[in-house]
């Protein structure tokens, strides 16, 4: 997922991409030739018309201009300029929009259409981008004006999400060293530059990685196992490397370290030396010769913990909760305890009935018999899966063609929001020919009020991994004289199964429960009803919060009106079978407990790198991993295992000393959903009160309000982990959910 607003540095995680002021447009039409579509400012961006060779020159110009009008503001305020939201915040805004426009472009096509070229050109700019946004942050004449604007007769008549947005720049400014001089502030930027260059120097590395390697069978028993959805894709793939006359039935198969491919080999491939091999290429995938990412991990965690100590920080953790909504580490580590003491017998358990079942059918599976290791794991839990609620993960793949799930999904965005979307294909530029454009209508209210972008299917050769929404437009007010709004637009950007063979993309459930996830940050961004583009949708939302509505829409995967909605089978149009629904909601809780503690693992050695690690210090980062693995893993990993090499989540994205965001704002999600399950699911009229509730608190708000506040005003109360851990199996129901 890709929705920061603040970190311009990162490949990953650009800032919004919103229009720009007509006064900003005026500067750049003087200074800044017109031919460059980066330099356009406003609107979609024209995709088929940008090319690599235009960064560079259109950067430096973009950032020329934009400096001197941050040099005109600073002059009008220290001038005696009174600062108020109209002198200081709109020319502001303009200002860091009209960057986030054309930077933002670059780092999306960084993501969805990487390349040589393009990469050479987004590392020339980047250090001039880093200076120019620490030249704004660190502005003491802004940050005076920004102070006397909170303390100055104007603040009361601001509306809460003005304030807001001041409070956060106030924030941010401090945590981007405004308060440094001398010394001190040259070394901070120096960190912020060269943190820029390892973010992106990570990201890249992980991306070649993974496209570097790849395992091509030839024979019949090299497939052993393997699904017709698979064959067809790695007969795809072989093609696609240059393998003209391969074919689902006669091969060659190419099988890649890409998720559509690596996952169901890991599931089905009967061949236990070739799940090895692919075991450890991932797991060991950016950890050596000239991709090799653990020197970059030990410079990344090394600058960082300089970067809060300048800034009085003890740790980075500090630092990064300074942002969020857990109060303190101690705070996260309490509730990754809480979770690993509710999980772990539970995965205990677990781990022994898969050994166990292991064990009694190896002999009938493959010619050995041995003691099960990590590449095993996830052949012997599909197999127990199969056996013990006889469902077929790739047997429902037909049930779930992608243009069957869109209707379903949209068709709970009307029952929930009262929206209605529609295909606009055709209206919009895109990047790829598989990408989709849509329209969001207020049903209730009639006219458009959003746009989203859907790129759904896996590019391993350009594009990363993994799935995100991001901003393309932010909502706000054209201007202050007019009540005429922007239109927001998302990018929602899945890593699916692509068709194959004049098929459509027949989708995993979990690819469903994937493309809901990232739709329901689409929500967030595109139903926000404030008119500031600093606290509208996704922006100035606390990141511990902001996986709140898409880990809430995953829950209506197994709604029986929305499952029925969308499961039809590709070529006959007939709905899932009801048993196969009913052995859908068995298995939801089918291995909870080590789902759990592997996101436990991931999140406490996070905050712990973040909070502990010194480097050159007693403990390396490998010896904290493996301290850390003794209580939140079962199935020790191996002395090879880098799969930090490849955490992009805290290495090249968002979530450093941040991962523990995704269960607490699961907390959020699950008792926000509980709100639907005690009135009755079945309950439409009720379903529709309380989607509505949730549209005008969760999903207009914004980052207008805290997102406790935001929270109560929806649920009425503070949340509880109960639900959680109910929806996670590890408490029994309810009687108000049954």
């Amino acid at each position: 997922m890709k929705i920061t607003r603040n970190d311009v540095y990162s490949s990953t995680t650009p800032i919004a991409m919103t229009a720009i002021s007509s006064s900003a447009q005026a500067s750049q039409d003087s200074h800044l030739e017109a031919p460059n579509p980066l330099l356009i400012g406003r609107g979609l961006p024209p995709f088929e018309n940008i090319k690599a060779e235009q960064v560079e020159s259109g950067i430096g110009a973009l950032i020329q201009t934009l400096s001197e009008e941050v040099r005109s503001l600073e002059k009008s305020l220290t001038q005696g300029t009174t600062a108020t939201w109209e002198s200081l915040m709109t020319p502001l805004t303009a200002i860091t929009e009209r960057l986030g426009w054309s930077w933002g472009i670059i780092g999306h096509l960084m993501g969805v259409k990487n390349s040589p070229e393009l990469r050479a050109a987004y590392e020339s700019v980047q250090p001039a981008l880093v200076q120019f946004s620490n030249d704004i942050s660190q502005s003491q004449t802004i940050y005076k004006g920004l102070k006397q604007l909170r303390e100055g007769d104007q603040w009361a008549q601001l509306s809460l999400a003005q304030q807001r947005i001041i409070e956060a720049e106030l924030r941010d400014a401090e945590l981007s060293g405004v308060g440094l001089s001398g010394e001190p502030k040259e070394r901070f930027n120096e960190i912020q530059q060269a943190l820029a260059e390892l973010s992106t120097q990570f990201s890249n590395h992980v991306l070649d990685a993974t496209k570097a390697f790849s395992l091509t069978l030839t024979q019949p028993e090299e497939i052993a196992g393997l699904p017709p959805s698979l064959l067809s894709l790695s007969a795809q793939a072989a093609r696609d490397a240059g393998e003209d006359a391969a074919t689902a039935e006669n091969g060659p198969w190419r099988i890649t370290l890409d998720m559509p491919s690596y996952v169901p080999f890991l599931r089905h491939s009967q061949r236990r030396d070739l799940r090895e091999k692919l075991y450890r290429a991932f797991i060991t995938r950016a950890s050596d010769g000239e991709l090799n990412n653990a020197p970059l991990i030990e410079k990344i965690l090394d600058l960082r913990q300089q970067q809060a100590h300048l800034l009085g920080f003890d740790n980075y953790a500090e630092l990064s909760l300074a942002r969020k909504m857990a109060p303190s580490v101690s705070a996260v580590e309490s509730l990754m305890e809480e979770l690993r003491s509710a999980s772990y017998d539970a995965a205990k358990g677990e781990l022994a009935e898969i050994k166990a079942f292991a064990q009694q059918h190896s002999d009938a599976q493959t010619s050995d018999a041995v003691e099960i290791r990590q590449w095993d794991m996830p052949f012997w839990t599909e197999r127990m899966r199969e056996e013990q609620f006889d469902l077929n993960d790739e047997a429902l793949r037909p049930y779930f063609p992608l243009p069957r799930v869109l209707e379903g999904l949209f068709g709970l965005a009307e029952r929930l929001f009262g929206i209605t979307i529609s295909a606009a294909d055709g209206k919009a530029p895109v990047w790829h020919p598989d990408v989709r454009y849509f329209q969001v209508v207020d049903t209730e209210e009639g006219g458009t009020i959003a746009h989203f972008y859907l790129d759904p299917y896996s590019r391993p050769a350009e594009k990363r991994g993994g799935a995100w929404m991001d901003e393309c437009i932010v909502r706000a007010k054209e201007s202050a004289d007019t009540d005429q709004v922007r239109l927001p637009v998302a990018y929602l950007v899945c890593n699916q199964s692509p068709p194959v063979d004049g098929k459509p993309s027949l989708m995993t459930f979990s690819e469903v429960e994937t493309l809901f996830h990232e739709f329901g940050h689409g929500l967030q961004h595109m139903l926000t009803r404030v008119d500031y583009a600093g606290a509208a949708g996704i922006n100035n939302v606390e990141w511990d919060a902001v996986e709140l509505p898409s880990q809430f829409m995953e829950n209506w995967c197994y709604d029986r009106d929305t499952l029925f909605g969308m499961a039809k089978h590709y070529e006959t149009g007939e709905p899932l079978p009801e048993v196969d629904y009913q052995k859908l909601l068995a298995a939801r809780h089918f291995m909870t407990g080590s789902a759990i503690l592997r996101q436990v693992n991931f999140g406490w050695l996070d905050i712990a790198l973040h909070a502990e690690y010194e480097p050159g210090g007693e403990e390396s980062v490998g010896e904290m991993r493996d301290r850390l693995t003794e209580k939140t893993t079962l199935l020790p990993p191996l002395p090879e295992d880098a799969f930090l090499c490849s955490f992009g989540h805290i290495f090249s994205g968002g979530y450093a000393a941040g991962y523990y965001s995704y269960f607490w704002a699961e907390v959020l999600s699950a008792d926000a959903f509980s709100a639907f399950e005690e009135v009755g699911l079945e309950n439409p009229s009720e379903i529709a009160t309380i989607g509505r509730r949730f549209r005008d608190t969760v999903l207009a708000l914004g980052g207008s309000r805290h997102p406790m506040e935001v929270f109560k005003s929806f649920r009425g109360r503070e949340p509880s982990t109960q639900a959680l851990l109910r929806h996670r199996g590890l408490v029994e129901e309810i009687a108000s959910a049954a």
